[in-house]
């Protein structure tokens, strides 16, 4: 499939819509709050690895439809997978590992509205976003261990999120989190009302528009390397980084820009008056 061809499809379980420079994705399965089935799984893989071949995006919002973000796998689906040999198992629970790692590795911005209950996989789904903003309505739940099971696949995600502590305690307990419980712990960046979620969104993600997309790209790497870097290979692998950035034609632009006090020219019909990146004082 051709790049420019995967946002007009028509999905069986999502919706993609492209508005300019933005891919939004919405999980549409509202009858059943959104869970997720294999179908839903190779979905997103798809549309997420052509939005990475994408020149045309620059970023990901990440959202539900109806009153649910994701409530875990489908009950039909669980139903089907009670009967699995392990070969089985292990094949569609790496489908599942390799989308948290294709939404994680993204160089490309993501950003999660978190508009209803997030449980389960949904929580690994937030957890693998970079700006994760969530209406008051919003619940959250790591109920893995109340059937018997645990949050093996999204784990990498949520403990870079939240941490080994608080995960001790959500994976352990099952317990549920409200939307400030969510911010206070880290899992969520900001809480909004339900009227203001959308809006919210494109307000971040025009902040994310007026930095240069290597930068974005760049600065995604340093997060995902970095901090499983030793001190002697971060301090080259780092210096190196922005040696290169600095010479390169977005790096030479946005320099030059700030300094003739403009908008560098990755930011489309800036708004009168609107100020270039570093001219606050």
């Amino acid at each position: 499939m051709k790049a420019k061809d995967y946002a007009a499809k028509n999905y069986q379980t999502i919706k993609v819509v492209r508005e300019g420079l933005i891919l939004k994705i919405s999980l549409n399965r509202p009858q059943v709050h959104n869970a997720f089935n294999i179908r839903m799984i190779e979905e997103l893989l798809e549309v997420f690895r052509q939005a990475q071949l994408d020149s045309l995006v620059r970023l990901v919002i990440f959202t539900g439809e109806g009153k649910s973000f994701c409530a875990g796998a489908d009950l039909n689906w669980m139903r089907e997978i009670i009967n699995y040999s392990f070969e089985q198992n292990l094949a569609e629970s790496l489908r599942i590992a390799e989308l948290l790692y294709q939404i994680y590795m993204l160089s490309k911005p993501v950003i999660a509205l978190v508009n209803g209950a997030a449980i389960g996989g949904g929580v690994g789904f937030v957890s693998a976003c970079d700006i994760i903003l969530a209406s008051e309505k919003a619940k959250f739940g790591l109920s893995e261990v109340k059937i018997g099971l645990v949050p093996a696949a999204i784990s990498p995600y949520v403990v870079r999120r939240i941490g080994e502590a608080q995960a001790r305690r959500y994976f352990l307990t099952g317990e549920r989190v409200s939307a400030q419980r969510a911010l206070e712990i880290g899992l969520v960046n900001e809480v909004v009302t339900p009227e203001k979620l959308l809006s919210r969104g494109e307000e971040v993600a025009s902040l994310l528009l007026s930095s240069g997309p290597e930068a974005l790209a760049r600065c995604k790497e340093l997060l995902s390397r970095v901090p499983g870097m030793a001190w002697e290979e971060a301090k080259q692998f780092t210096a190196r980084m922005i040696a290169k950035l600095r010479i390169s034609q977005e790096g030479q632009e946005g320099m030059a820009a700030f300094l003739e006090k403009r908008a560098p020219r990755w930011v489309k019909n800036p708004s009168p008056g609107e100020e270039s990146p570093g001219e606050e004082n």
